[in-house]
């Protein structure tokens, strides 16, 4: 038997995502308090993702966000990774303010922002490992955020589209 790549590519994206996903899932996060969430944004929903993106980029007249819509566009499959926000109660100052208590709820946590880079580093690390293109792009996690793909409140997402050759 001959198994072409193309025809198993689709299957072989979704693997490549969940263990993308798990490593972001299990990377250390402060204090051992898991306030991260995670998703997979398959090919067929990422038109949604592109045009809200170019709804962005329409208003803040970003064009980096026109670009970044082409590539979710042309991606197999995209990651998602943020957080919910939540206090970790270090009063570490990381966030500018002196105690937990001083900083305004508006700001995000310091460590919170640490886990979510922790996470899309160790995401993007297993995509090296797997040999898939990816990169990290704030523009299509804003725009996620803003479609409340990962739940109500999640905030500081990241997204991951991931690529094998050429999408048909």
């Amino acid at each position: 038997m001959v198994i072409d790549e193309r025809e198993c590519r689709k299957e072989t994206v979704a693997e490549v995502a969940r263990q993308i996903m798990i490593a972001g899932r299990t990377a250390p996060k402060g204090k051992g308090v898991d306030i991260l969430e995670c998703a997979i944004v398959t090919a067929e929903h990422a038109d949604e993702l592109a045009c809200e993106m170019e709804a962005i980029a329409e208003e803040r007249g970003h064009k980096f966000f026109l670009r970044d819509a082409d590539n979710i566009r042309k991606a197999q499959a995209v990651v998602l990774i943020g957080t919910h926000p939540q206090l970790m109660g270090l009063d570490c100052g990381h966030c500018g303010y002196a105690t937990c208590a001083e900083k305004p709820q508006a700001n995000p946590c310091a460590i919170n922002c640490i886990d979510v880079g922790i996470a899309i580093g160790s995401a993007v690390s297993r995509a090296a490992d797997m040999r898939v293109d990816s990169r990290v792009l704030f523009s299509a996690g804003l725009a996620a955020e803003r479609l409340g793909l990962l739940g109500e409140g999640i905030g500081q997402i990241y997204a991951i589209p991931i690529s094998i050759g050429r999408r048909r």
